[in-house]
């Protein structure tokens, strides 16, 4: 349970931001270099590093594709935002949303206490991160099998497959968002839509008769109306970005021209609607990884995080409910798919052990006939290791130094608590 206890602690303390900040000052330095601590202390004695080291390139290449899918989707967001223009996000009504009737119906009926806490900002996206890091280090002190980069990979292969998901089922459908007032305060795109909007959309929008000639011909017949020249910055290889991001003219606006980096930073996440939660989704994938590979109370406690999260999301109108929803099965539904995936991996792995297996064994039937006491005394000990080797599913072809292992152990330790600090500043607001 200790694992479960840490959990508990630094969920209890970082919510002292709230209640209590400055004890919240003074103990979470206390919580983060105990863990840190704790880590590095059990690190140089850790068993598994040569499983670790056989994960790596799958660890690097995974966090590599997630990456490239979350560009990928910061592009998207900008596009279907910006493809409207922002006169549409201040005029489009929110759609109706019974999940958020529901709970300010509650509002009404539960006791005061527990709708505040209901209301209270328990937990955040950098948590879950967070979460999953201490999880994935829990192999250092024996709580989950090891390899703990291949439980990551998982988890970064697993998110990046979601974010393309996301991607293509807020691409398809745009819905305007619950927050009418968001686009505008956060996005510096035209107020006009976009030529394809201008000349598929806008001319049968609201007319019903433009609309079934629309559906009759198939075929667009309207002419678009006058609007603005779209803006061209000068971006050299990324000039092809501005049709997708839609940067406003820094002359006409009276501000300094950005670069394309700097106009995707600025979003932050979307302001219409965006099927699915993509909060939701890290949520998801972090409770399921507890589950699987920690369970017991630990994981209910994590659950219960999860649901808290998704009523905060309808609550606070970030997303509809059918976001929160969807973004529940399908984070459940991609686990449980990509488990198939390292399943059959294991697989081919432990076949691997097998064949190793069997020939020690043949080894030590010779030796012995032989009476070759260090030729057995040799394979007993590369029976002792690939046995090492198999309770981590992975086989053993051979051991790297102990100098090998001490720079890899630290690199991995020194990279991951930097991704810790930059997890907590990049990814607080999604």
């Amino acid at each position: 349970g200790g694992l479960g206890l840490a959990a508990v602690a630094y969920i209890l303390v970082d919510y002292l931001r709230v209640v209590a900040p400055g004890l919240h000052d003074a103990l979470r330095p206390i919580l983060w270099g105990s863990l840190a601590l704790g880590a590095a202390s059990r690190a140089p004695w850790y068993p598994h590093w040569p499983a670790e080291i056989r994960s790596a390139l799958l660890f690097v290449a995974c966090l590599v594709f997630m990456l490239s899918c979350l560009v990928v989707e910061a592009i998207s967001v900008q596009f279907v935002t910006s493809v409207l223009g922002l006169d549409w996000h201040g005029s489009a009504k929110p759609l109706p949303d019974m999940g958020q009737w529901l709970l300010l119906a509650l509002n009404e009926r539960l006791p005061g206490f527990l709708v505040e806490v209901l209301r209270a900002p328990i937990i955040g996206l950098h948590h879950y991160l967070m979460l999953f890091i201490m999880l994935g280090f829990s192999v250092l002190f024996g709580c989950v099998r090891a390899p703990g980069l291949a439980l990551g990979a998982r988890y970064l292969f697993t998110m990046g497959v979601g974010r393309l998901l996301r991607v293509v089922t807020f691409l398809g459908t745009i819905l305007p968002s619950a927050r009418p007032w968001c686009a505008r305060a956060r996005f510096r795109v035209p107020d006009h839509p976009h030529p394809w909007a201008q000349k598929y959309y806008v001319p049968y929008s609201s007319d019903p008769s433009a609309i079934a000639r629309l559906l009759r011909e198939d075929s667009a017949y309207d002419q678009a109306a006058e609007y603005p020249a779209e803006y061209v910055p000068n971006w050299g290889r990324m000039h092809f970005l501005a049709n997708f991001l839609r940067p406003v003219d820094p002359n006409a606006a009276n501000f300094k021209e950005e670069s394309w980096f700097n106009t995707l930073k600025r979003a932050g996440g979307g302001c219409n609607d965006l099927v699915f939660s993509g909060h939701i989704l890290v949520s998801v994938l972090t409770a399921m990884a507890w589950t699987e590979a920690y369970p017991g109370w630990s994981s209910v406690f994590i659950w219960l995080l999860v649901a808290h999260s998704s009523q905060r999301e309808i609550r606070e109108r970030h997303h509809y409910s059918v976001d929160v929803v969807s973004g529940i099965y399908v984070g459940i539904l991609l686990w449980r798919t990509t488990g198939f995936i390292w399943s059959a991996v294991d697989r081919h792995w432990s076949r691997g052990v097998d064949l190793e297996l069997t020939q020690i064994e043949d080894g030590l039937a010779k030796a012995a006939k032989d009476a070759d006491l260090d030729k057995i005394r040799v394979l007993v000990e590369q029976l002792q290791s690939l046995r090492q080797g198999k309770e981590s599913s992975q086989p053993k072809k051979s051991e790297p130094s102990q100098r090998v292992l001490w720079v890899f152990g630290g690199s991995i330790l020194v990279s991951t608590l930097g991704l810790v600090l930059l997890a907590f500043s990049w990814t607080a607001d999604g």
